[in-house]
């Protein structure tokens, strides 16, 4: 069953251009793996403070897999503070 994931993060202005650079290397290295079908970040146009991953994973087990990859297990304990507030996940299936 494919999983996707909806994954909105919001980052002190002052950290935005940082957390980006991070975001957008994140992107590269993911679409790399054999389980991201899609994985897409968007910046929002009214607040450009709010970042928004879109992915789809073939299933659970490349989802688990991606979580396990240094560059994600990474991010929170090296930049969770540049954050504004805790990270809000939507994972979902199609229907």
């Amino acid at each position: 069953m494919k999983i996707y994931l909806t994954v909105v993060l919001r980052v002190e202005e002052e950290h935005r251009e940082e957390i980006k650079t991070i975001l957008l290397e994140m992107v590269h290295l993911t679409r790399l793996e054999p389980a991201a079908e899609l994985y897409n970040l968007h910046q929002g146009i009214e607040d450009p403070n709010v970042f928004t991953f879109y992915e789809i994973w073939t299933d659970q087990a490349g989802l688990d897999a991606h979580n396990e990859q240094p560059y994600i297990k990474n991010f929170g304990p090296n930049y969770g503070t540049l954050l504004a507030d805790q990270p809000n996940v939507i994972k979902t299936t199609l229907i």
